[in-house]
């Protein structure tokens, strides 16, 4: 029990997810436990990144549905469009008005849009062996979660850079310390079109699936080359 304790968070997913193969039912969720995580010591330069967004019904994972899904596959410096991704799906929660004003997703798109269980194999395998970035955690996670566990009674667990939280850790030590609190030092927004503007990146329409993925591997690249340099490894920045 101590060892396990011990063990660094990219020890500890690696296990569970050789755990996690043996155990689930489904054979899509097996199938990406299967493919394994890259290595903890594997240099950030060197990895496969998929960054990941969806747009949803609500901000509740347990009652509200994933509305649409974008993901694009990147590393440190090229993104691959021509292997990104995009779903509208069909949800089971009910689509509110104030929600269609945000995402722009009507009535008339998921009328004939197929079932997250249609095109969850898909989605997963393009998600299996590599690393996920997101941009703020609970929603990714949290909603594909609680989807899956109301669709097949099998949740689902695995490791993310989150560039939020790449970007709350820069202004922490930015503004930390009590001569930073003296001076009124505040941190700036770490929401995902604020961040990008600090590195020099430009305005994208915001609330769209795939934009939204685009926008954090871009995001993310843009952060490997200000904070990062070569000798860093996934284990620091996994969560």
């Amino acid at each position: 029990m101590i060892k396990k304790l011990l063990q660094p968070p990219s020890v500890q997913w690696a296990n569970k997810f050789a755990t996690l193969a043996e155990r689930v039912n489904d054979e899509r969720l097996r199938a990406f436990y299967s493919a394994g995580l890259p290595a903890a010591d594997t240099p950030l330069n060197e990895l496969e990144f998929v960054a990941l967004d969806f747009e949803t019904t609500g901000l509740n994972p347990d009652k509200d549905g994933i509305l649409s899904i974008g993901l694009v596959p990147f590393n440190a410096s090229r993104i691959r469009l021509k292997q990104a991704a995009h779903w509208t799906i069909r949800p089971k929660a009910k689509l509110e008005e104030e929600s269609v004003v945000i995402h722009g997703i009507t009535h008339n798109d998921i009328l004939d849009a197929p079932t997250l269980d249609e095109v969850l194999g898909d989605v997963l395998s393009a998600l299996a062996g590599k690393i996920i970035v997101v941009h703020y955690r609970p929603i990714e996670r949290g909603f594909l979660n609680s989807a899956l566990k109301r669709m097949i009674g099998e949740g689902i667990e695995f490791p993310v850079v989150d560039t939020m939280q790449i970007e709350s850790d820069y202004q922490s030590r930015l503004t930390g310390g009590i001569i930073n609190k003296l001076k009124g030092k505040r941190a700036d927004s770490v929401r995902l079109g604020q961040s990008r503007r600090r590195y020099g990146l430009p305005d994208y329409p915001p609330h769209h699936a795939l934009t939204d993925a685009i926008a954090t591997a871009e995001l993310l690249q843009a952060q490997l080359a200000y904070h990062f340099e070569g000798k860093h490894t996934i284990s620091e920045i996994w969560l």
